[in-house]
């Protein structure tokens, strides 16, 4: 079969613009850029979360994080008031926050049952002795 000009250009015109709807397509059903929306407030504050990380440095109050069962114990070393954020990277619907309520042994038990197996970013965000501290943690859940 004998093909001319025309009918070659025009089924290169046609394939071409199936291309081009195909990767529209394919760039409106991907999910919404994942970036900050807050990063310019974040980047005013940072003055004050590095102080708050580096007073956990200072004072040594690293919390101890411990998993048993389906609950998570965080071990401070003086009685804390402030809250823990678990953050999934692969997933911000799935992120919770947590208050930090210690017992008489300085122990906060987090319960886990409503959190997926997987990679997690723990911020923990409290106030002891009239200092305020900041500390960040990956972990992996069981």
């Amino acid at each position: 079969m004998k093909m001319n000009w025309g009918k070659g250009i025009v089924i290169g015109m046609v394939c071409f613009m199936l291309f081009i709807i195909v990767m529209v397509v394919a760039m409106f059903s991907q999910p919404a850029d994942d970036y900050d929306k807050q990063y310019y407030e974040k980047g005013l504050a940072y003055d004050k979360d590095y102080k708050r990380a580096q007073q956990v440095i200072k004072d040594k109050a690293q919390p101890v994080i411990e998993f048993k069962g389906a609950e998570a114990l965080i071990h401070f070393r003086t009685p804390v008031k402030g809250q823990v954020t678990f953050a999934r990277p692969s997933d911000r619907n799935m992120d919770e926050k947590y208050d930090l309520d210690v017992d008489s042994e300085n122990t906060a038990h987090i319960p886990l049952t409503r959190l997926k197996t997987g990679q997690w970013q723990l911020t923990f965000e409290w106030t002891a002795n009239n200092n305020q501290y900041l500390y960040k943690k990956e972990v992996y859940l069981p």
